[in-house]
């Protein structure tokens, strides 16, 4: 069974989008100002949709909030080129000095605040952005409408930017609570602010309902909202949902990382013939990229009594270099040769293997592999190294190994003495199997010795 990772989701993508967006609805809420002109009159609902995230509603009445005066006008617009300009110190200096003059009225007063916080936000200065933002919600009806839901919705992100998630939540739902026919962002939005505070269980409905509703209104699904959704499902142990969404983004957005957190899923919840069957696929698919993934395949296919093609996934992991060379993947290649019935290449990366290793352990599977096949000497290079490097489980098991190859070399009083050491090291560690082997052993020599000189005396008479 293979592990699932652990690992969380990368930030930068949750951060990306709110600066995005927050960059969007910053742009248009400035333009408030500039749209709506010396009226002082809220913008259209297009507008306002388009600051906000909303879709097209039947038309609310305009607000009527105070005109805006052509000398405060001047300065905005001063002020603005200021920004434009990146003179941020000086547009903040200048609306500063007008900023608390009481001969203002509301709406004038929340443009300013406006021009500031876009300033303060130019410059990476959230939270004195923040301050500005919220003495223009502050404003309420003093504000054109659309100006308020843009900065509600700003007053959000900017909060979700500097970790204070319960503002983030606060006026998120206020913005929610005004809006006209709220879309999906508000509510995946929500969806990441809540798994900040680790709510899982409320990033899920958030999340879940923003797809809903790009669904309905035929709008893309995007792959972050399936892979945060992925996220919670798996934190929150619900593995129906998580073989699901990872089953979408392997269908989507297919990408290696995706098709092994797949396979993982499934070895975790012990089925683990769909996760060898997802390691198949992603192989087909050219999608195995790392060390782990060949190895993770002939593992399982080693499990599922399956050696010829894990010794082929093993052999293309090494041969494109993918696959590190060392003692361990060259002892798992050879294992499977091994069981796959390909003794010679075999014997060929085991003696790769051996040359590496730093005990004996290989050694000796490649002293019982030339005894099968009957290469004797090398048998016997192979136990002695076996026991010089040591680190052996039974070192009477090399010894009787070494025994065979001798005697298959007509060498009986070594045999005979290799046998020996076997009886002795196995009464040492109480191996009772080896002791009756290898004493058998001892016996059938003496005999053959025995029968040797009988015939060789016949002979000479």
């Amino acid at each position: 069974m293979l592990p699932v990772s652990a690992t969380g989701l990368p930030s930068s993508w949750r951060m990306a989008d709110v600066r995005n967006n927050l960059l969007v609805r910053l742009f248009v809420g400035v333009l408030v100002m500039g749209t709506c002109g010396l009226t002082g009159l809220a913008c259209a609902a297009e507008g306002q949709g388009a600051a906000a995230g909303q879709n097209a509603a039947p038309a609310k009445p305009t607000r009527k909030v105070p005109t805006i005066s052509e000398q405060v006008f001047k300065k905005l617009g001063e002020a603005q080129a200021l920004i434009d300009a990146k003179q941020y110190n000086q547009a903040i200096n200048g609306l500063l000095g007008i900023v608390d003059a009481r001969k203002y009225n509301t709406n004038e007063k929340g443009q300013i605040h406006n021009i500031l916080g876009f300033a303060y936000y130019s410059k990476e200065d959230y939270n004195n952005a923040i301050k500005q933002y919220k003495e223009v919600a502050a404003m309420k009806d003093g504000v054109p409408e659309g100006l308020e839901t843009t900065t509600l919705y700003t007053i959000a992100q900017l909060s979700f930017i500097v970790e204070r998630y319960q503002d983030a939540l606060k006026f998120m739902q206020q913005w929610i609570n005004i809006a006209q026919n709220p879309g999906h962002d508000p509510h995946i939005f929500l969806g990441q602010v809540y798994y900040q505070m680790k709510d899982y269980k409320n990033a899920i409905l958030q999340v879940e309902k923003g797809v809903e509703i790009a669904k309905k209104r035929g709008l893309t699904v995007k792959e972050q909202w399936i892979a945060l959704l992925n996220f919670l499902y798996y934190e929150s142990e619900n593995w129906p949902k998580v073989i699901d969404t990872s089953q979408q983004l392997v269908m989507y957005w297919p990408k290696s990382m995706y098709w092994m957190r797949l396979a993982g899923i499934y070895g975790q919840i012990n089925k683990e013939n769909e996760q060898l069957w997802t390691m198949q696929a992603a192989h087909a698919a050219k999608m195995l990229e790392k060390s782990g993934d060949y190895t993770n395949l002939a593992g399982l296919l080693m499990q599922a009594e399956i050696p010829f093609k894990a010794a082929k996934v093993m052999k293309e992991g090494l041969d494109k270099k993918v696959i590190e060379k060392n003692e361990k993947t060259l002892q798992n290649y050879g294992q499977a040769l091994q069981l796959a019935g390909d003794v010679q290449p075999a014997i060929k990366v085991f003696e790769e293997a051996a040359s590496i290793s730093a005990d004996g352990k290989i050694y000796e599977r490649l002293a019982n592999l030339y005894l099968d096949d009957d290469k004797h000497d090398k048998c016997v290079t192979a136990a002695d190294n076996a026991l010089k490097r040591g680190g052996l489980r039974k070192k009477a098991a090399v010894s009787s190994v070494r025994g065979m190859c001798l005697y298959n070399l007509d060498k009986l009083a070594a045999a005979s003495s290799s046998f020996v050491s076997c009886a002795n090291e196995a009464r040492g560690s109480g191996d009772q199997t080896h002791i009756r082997i290898c004493q058998q052993w001892i016996t059938f020599i003496d005999r053959d010795v025995e029968r040797r000189k009988q015939l060789n005396a016949a002979g000479a008479q």
